[in-house]
């Protein structure tokens, strides 16, 4: 089995499947986690990070905010740039951002914050935002309370995000005291080829052995048989519903002159 580091760097070797089979986020979700730092006749400025292929970018430019994106897989990027247009994107990570001090009013990360040390990437967006600025965590998890789910589940394995939600949930630490919960429930119809691109997509698939990577996809194919239906268009498709977990959290004090001198020499370090 690939250790947690390889893992968590896999993706950009699925970006197609990923782009293909992973969910959008929806708009109340990001919506909320925006809410503490809109101001009339200012214009939100947030970097997504962990952005991927853009799944949670698209959804940030669609409520009006100002989007940089940052990810540690260049691959992924360039998926995200045919997919989300105009948007800047960088190679970094939660714990190392190539952002200037206090220069971003939220700092969010989608499907991302359980690949990260949250202690030092919790200083580390504390030393992005802006004074009063939001971090914003949020997940789409299938609803595993469907039995068809808790099997679908079963066939392509849990995840560390669904481990870690199932627990205590995301973990903080300074400046952030702690994070305000929300959920939403939906549902989203989606075809053969979607579904086993986001079994393909996931990470225990990607660095999966070939003979495993093919069983489990061939027992996803036989769980959509079980389940589709036939649409007035033709396409055969099973409803999936879903889960979506959003947690924010906004810096209890401003950084001190001290901290940020520290960090800002951290990150011209890393981009030297």
């Amino acid at each position: 089995m690939a250790s947690r580091e390889e893992m968590s760097r896999s993706f950009g070797a699925a970006a197609g499947a990923y782009e293909s089979g992973r969910p959008d986020y929806p708009r109340e979700a990001v919506d909320w986690m925006l809410a503490p730092v809109r101001e009339p006749g200012r214009a939100v400025r947030v970097a997504d990070v962990g952005a991927g292929t853009g799944k949670l970018t698209r959804t940030i430019v669609e409520a009006g905010a100002e989007v940089v994106a940052i990810d540690p897989d260049a691959d992924m990027l360039s998926s995200l740039r045919e997919h989300v247009h105009g948007v800047p994107t960088f190679v970094g990570t939660a714990e190392r951002m190539p952002l200037p001090d206090a220069s971003v009013d939220a700092v969010l990360l989608g499907q991302a914050w359980h690949w990260v040390d949250p202690v030092a990437a919790s200083a580390e967006v504390g030393r992005a935002l802006r004074e009063g600025g939001v971090l914003g965590l949020v997940w789409n998890i299938r609803d595993e309370t469907d039995p068809w789910v808790a099997r679908l589940t079963a066939a392509m394995h849990g995840s560390h995000a669904e481990e870690m939600l199932a627990g205590d949930g995301p973990r903080v630490a300074e400046p952030f005291d702690g994070l305000e919960p929300r959920s939403w429930r939906w549902t989203r119809s989606i075809t053969r080829a979607a579904l086993i691109d986001m079994v393909a997509s996931r990470s225990y698939v990607i660095t999966a052995s070939d003979a495993d990577r093919t069983e489990i996809l061939a027992a996803v194919s036989d769980l959509f048989d079980e389940r589709r239906v036939t649409e007035a268009t033709g396409a055969e498709v099973v409803d999936l519903p879903y889960v979506t977990h959003a947690f924010r959290g906004r810096a209890h004090a401003p950084r001190g002159p001290a901290q940020r001198a520290s960090a800002a020499s951290r990150g011209r370090e890393d981009r030297s």
